[in-house]
């Protein structure tokens, strides 16, 4: 379907963007979730480094999977790779890594699946900035509430040893702070010498979205 006046389009500016248009499509979010039968959300996992995030990510797109809903996990890790190589770990730079996760999350959602978002996101100010882009329903926060005792015994990557050689600088819960979640969704409490299983982890998030109703239109 062409133009049919020469009516003129009005163009807005959005941040360093200028003469931009939104344009709709008839096709939206409704019917892409009609088509797979599932309300689109992010499940947004936050807790210290080593705390297990990436660890329940994947056990819950799996869990998911085997119930024949459509995930994508957006780790932080992973993102540095590509999406957000160009940025270092400095306040400034941390905020925009969740800035663009969140929007990246939101693009997910409105596709109607289910995107598992891991990431530390220490600060509540860029966690609740990424909620504010979606239906406040649609924003699952998931902490994983581990003891630093905890996540420092497991310390994966060995960065906690570095963060206390000196060697890394702003390291999460050594020198730079964590700050909890004050109104989250879900909880999941590890404590020393007794955290649940992935697979445990997994089932408590599938039961808080099946009794929300994301697991079907």
């Amino acid at each position: 379907m062409g133009f049919t006046g020469i009516s003129k389009l009005v163009t807005s500016n959005v941040g360093k963007s200028t003469n931009i248009l939104w344009h709709d499509c008839p096709i939206g979010q409704t019917e892409r979730q009609k088509l797979i039968n599932q309300k689109g959300c992010v499940v947004w996992i936050t807790g210290l480094s080593g705390s297990g995030k990436s660890t329940l990510a994947c056990a819950l797109s799996r869990e998911l999977h085997s119930r024949g809903h459509l995930t994508y996990v957006l780790d932080g890790d992973n993102l540095r790779h590509g999406l957000n190589r160009d940025l270092s770990f400095k306040a400034e730079d941390r905020a925009e890594n969740i800035r663009r996760v969140g929007e990246v999350a939101k693009l997910f959602a409105d596709a109607g699946l289910i995107c598992i978002a891991s990431l530390i996101s220490p600060y509540r100010s860029d966690r609740s900035a990424c909620r504010n882009l979606l239906p406040k329903s649609s924003f699952i926060e998931v902490f994983l509430n581990a003891p630093i005792e905890v996540c420092e015994g497991r310390d994966p990557k060995g960065l906690y040893k570095l963060a206390r050689a000196g060697k890394i600088k702003g390291f999460t819960g050594v020198d730079d702070p964590y700050e909890p979640p004050s109104d989250c969704e879900i909880v999941i409490q590890c404590k020393i010498g007794d955290c649940p299983s992935p697979q445990s982890m997994a089932d408590q998030v599938v039961s808080y979205l099946e009794a929300n109703g994301f697991l079907h239109d």
